[in-house]
């Protein structure tokens, strides 16, 4: 068996040891094409995985608007509540650190492996999300002065 599968049966491990399902999930798909010889599908993963996910993160986000839990008085009312107004600006924030980030991650490929690290192990140990990636990146670039 080669490392790059060993490596991923070691975060496969990390998701289950840690009952996170979407790791596991996405690292058990990426050995069954390894093993299945479909490695002609990682350029197209690599090239437009990252858009696919934040279009599928960005339904799971605008469902309740779209099937009604959150009706049109509720978006107004954001704007009258300080906690919203917050929710506001974070998110305006983050969407900001994450286009920082997606820049420094197609135009400094070396901190890739270190942030896919490092988001992984977030992701095992803390019960946090795979979404980390861009973020991270974008504070990332806010340190090294990259953008």
């Amino acid at each position: 068996m080669d490392v790059t599968s060993l490596l991923l049966l070691a975060f496969a491990a990390l998701g289950i040891i840690s009952s996170n399902t979407p790791i596991t999930i996405a690292v058990v798909v990426l050995l069954l094409i390894r093993v299945t010889g479909m490695q002609q599908a990682f350029p197209w993963l690599e090239k437009y995985g990252l858009t696919i996910g934040i279009i599928i993160l960005t339904i799971g986000v605008m469902a309740p608007l779209a099937s009604g839990k959150i009706s049109l008085d509720t978006l107004g009312s954001s704007f009258l509540n300080w906690r919203s107004l917050l929710a506001i600006a974070i998110g305006m924030l983050v969407a900001y650190l994450g286009g920082r980030g997606a820049s420094l991650m197609s135009g400094q490929p070396t901190v890739v492996a270190g942030l896919l690290i490092g988001t992984v192990l977030g992701v095992a140990l803390f019960k946090g999300v795979p979404v980390g990636p861009l973020i991270a990146a974008g504070i990332l670039s806010l340190l090294i002065g990259k953008s």
